[in-house]
């Protein structure tokens, strides 16, 4: 029985790969365990682990690596605990695999610390590029650690080939969070308002802005300057869900605090959870801020996604993305291109290529059935050389 393991971080990698998690545990022929850490732990983003478990997973290892405490060396000390920590779990359980997603700097470490316990990886989420954070470097990092490698994208997946690794080992089955779309039995307008407490007005808005890591002492002003075309907005019920745990992820946060205080059709959740968020969007007129779900999952559900700042560029991107700088009036112009007839209607053909079928189940079968005798050690794929 192969034994194979997934270390989960955050709210929205664990969204993700859900569907995954449950046909990994509810596979007689694996022994499967799951790692919970990072922000999953955190009381200040809401302790989404509990999330987890009302879905019914079972947490091997729950991992605390602190990142509740925000100081001068806020990523460097969660980075070095948690290649400890994740080091004694996985020796411990002694997985075949570790399934890791994303280019977070929390997988980062979990790789390393496969790498240096000879564990061999599964990256998922490889070859994406994201010029304005430190994350396209932790992305790159763990693909060159990992070795079997699930892609979103065709053009992502010739870029990990291009990086070195053999096409034998990397696969284009798709985007499991547009997966989870279809799968995801999804809220009423009238559950949801009872369920959260809100009241949806004639516009409606859903608003995730995360920190520009590459973009040090930028965030009170971008987010300044959200909040200020987001102001203007009459008859418009706004949701914010909270920044994730990046240094000056706790400025927006507390901006965001002070700026649904004001009026009552303002709302700020530390997590939705996967049902709810995805129940959300179907309600919504468009998607405002940076996160990675406006460019992947949200243009499956024909919705418009405001695209704001240098966060996501270098992904592939559907039309329904309209993109603008971190200016208040850019912004606002782009919120009012999100409205327009033309645009709407375009809305309701676009395609989204990372939308495929299957994916969950494709992944699963290679994860069981992969060759996995001495594939630790890796060659460089040459493609030159392949070429000749």
């Amino acid at each position: 029985m192969r034994k194979i393991s997934l270390i989960t971080t955050s709210r929205a990698d664990y969204g993700i790969q859900s569907n995954l998690i449950k046909l990994l545990q509810n596979d007689p022929e694996i022994d499967f365990s799951l790692i919970v850490s990072g922000s999953h732990m955190s009381k200040k983003h809401g302790e989404t682990y509990r999330e987890i478990e009302n879905d019914g997973i079972q947490i091997a290892k729950r991992i605390d690596i602190g990142m509740d405490d925000e100081g001068d060396l806020y990523v460097e000390c969660i980075f070095a605990n948690a290649v400890m920590k994740f080091s004694e779990a996985l020796r411990e359980i002694s997985p075949d695999i570790v399934v890791l997603l994303g280019d977070r700097y929390e997988i980062l470490a979990a790789a390393v610390a496969c790498c240096f316990n000879a564990i061999p990886m599964a990256h998922l989420h490889g070859g994406e590029a994201t010029y304005g954070l430190i994350d396209e470097m932790c992305r790159h990092a763990i693909t060159k650690a990992a070795h079997l490698h699930f892609t979103a994208c065709e053009a992502y997946r010739r870029r990990v080939i291009q990086l070195g690794e053999a096409p034998e080992r990397v696969f284009n089955f798709g985007s499991l969070g547009v997966e989870n779309i279809l799968k995801a039995s999804p809220l009423s307008r009238e559950e949801l308002e009872n369920d959260l407490k809100i009241n949806f007005l004639e516009k409606n808005l859903l608003v995730t802005f995360h920190p520009v890591t590459l973009e040090k002492g930028a965030a009170e002003r971008q987010i300044d300057e959200l909040l200020a075309a987001l102001d203007e907005l009459r008859e418009t019920m706004i949701v914010f869900t909270h920044p994730n745990a990046d240094a000056e992820g706790d400025v927006i946060a507390r901006r965001i605090q002070e700026f649904v205080k004001v009026k009552t059709d303002r709302y700020l959740f530390s997590s939705l959870g996967l049902k709810r968020y995805f129940s959300m969007i179907r309600q919504i007129d468009a998607v405002v801020g940076n996160s990675s779900s406006g460019i992947i999952e949200v243009p499956s559900f024909k919705v418009a996604t405001i695209n704001i700042g240098s966060r996501q560029e270098g992904r592939i991107q559907p039309p329904s993305v309209i993109n603008c700088k971190p200016e208040k009036d850019d912004i606002s112009r782009a919120i009012q291109k999100s409205y327009d007839p033309a645009f709407r209607e375009m809305l309701k053909t676009a395609i989204n290529p990372y939308d495929r079928k299957g994916t969950a189940e494709n992944i699963l079968n290679v994860l069981k059935t992969y060759d996995l005798t001495d594939i630790i050690r890796k060659r460089f794929y040459d493609i030159k050389e392949a070429a000749q």
